[in-house]
This record gives structure tokens, C-alpha cells and sequence, in this order.
């Protein structure tokens, strides 16, 4: 018995489906809610802890101009705040606040009680297999974002 290598991934129809998948957030966002790159900045603040402006941007693939805007305006809104790092005060870090952790909390609701309705059109295999693949989206996803320049400008 010979073994048989599986079929070569289709990249491109990966690439497809993830942008599929990007159109799909924007759907079950809340009207007037965040922007998919500040809800992904608060995200990110709220699972890594606080961030340089720097760091901020490149994990965006923002400038930092535009990152620096947008924080400002997170600090506005009273989801985000600028504190001196404990160790360097030269050093200006990025914190999200609990009004922040809210916003992502409701935001997350609103997105899940959507996709409940969506996925009960489903049939419960296909519910099934999209389970199965988080873990490996969200390994891809953390492998992006932690060095988002050498992934995608390569």
C-alpha cells in the first residue's frame, strides 16, 4: 500500500476565504461602532498588554502618524490612555482602559449573537468544521500579527 501525499492547498482560495471572512466581521459589527483597525488596536492592547506607538502600528501595518492619530482619538473617546513605562519614563506606553475592555466585551456579544443566527442556517457539520479550524486560524493570525512587516512584506 502506497501512501498519497494530500493535494497541494490552494493558497489563493485561502486568501479569498480569509477576505471573505474579513467581509463577514463587517457584517456582524455593530452599526457606528469601531473601525475594524480600532477594534483590532483594542484587541491587541487588551490581549498583549500595554504597547509602544511603534509596536502599535507595525502589528496594524499602520504608519505611526496614522497609529498616533488613532490612539489619540482612542484617548478621547476615554478607551485607551498614554502612561510613562515603569522602568524607562522616556518611554510613552499605550493602556487600554476599562471602558476600552467594555467596548470589546459588547462589541464581541453583538458579533456572537449574530453568528448564532447565522450558523443555525448552517448545516451542524459545517459548524463543526469551522471549530475545528480556529485553533489553527488563530495560530495564523497570532504568527501575523506578531511580525506582521516580515510576513507580509516578503
Amino acid at each position: 500500500m502506497t501512501e498519497t501525499s494530500p493535494a497541494p492547498t490552494d493558497h489563493h482560495a485561502i486568501a479569498a476565504g480569509l477576505e471573505g471572512l474579513i467581509g463577514l466581521l463587517r457584517v456582524l459589527s455593530p452599526s457606528g461602532g469601531p473601525s475594524l483597525t480600532t477594534a483590532s488596536t483594542l484587541h491587541r492592547l487588551d490581549t498583549a498588554g500595554p504597547s509602544r506607538l511603534s509596536d502599535l502600528a507595525a502589528g496594524e501595518g499602520v504608519t505611526q502618524p496614522a497609529m498616533t492619530q488613532l490612539v489619540s482619538r482612542l484617548e478621547r473617546q476615554g478607551l485607551a490612555e498614554r502612561r510613562g513605562h515603569q522602568q524607562d519614563r522616556r518611554v510613552v506606553m499605550v493602556h487600554i482602559t476599562e471602558a476600552g475592555t467594555r467596548l470589546l466585551g459588547q462589541r464581541r456579544a453583538h458579533r456572537a449573537a449574530a453568528l448564532t443566527r447565522l450558523l443555525a442556517s448552517l448545516p451542524a457539520e459545517d459548524e463543526l468544521s469551522i471549530a475545528a479550524a480556529l485553533p489553527a486560524l488563530v495560530r495564523l493570525a497570532a504568527m501575523a500579527s506578531s511580525g506582521s512587516e516580515r510576513w507580509v512584506r516578503s
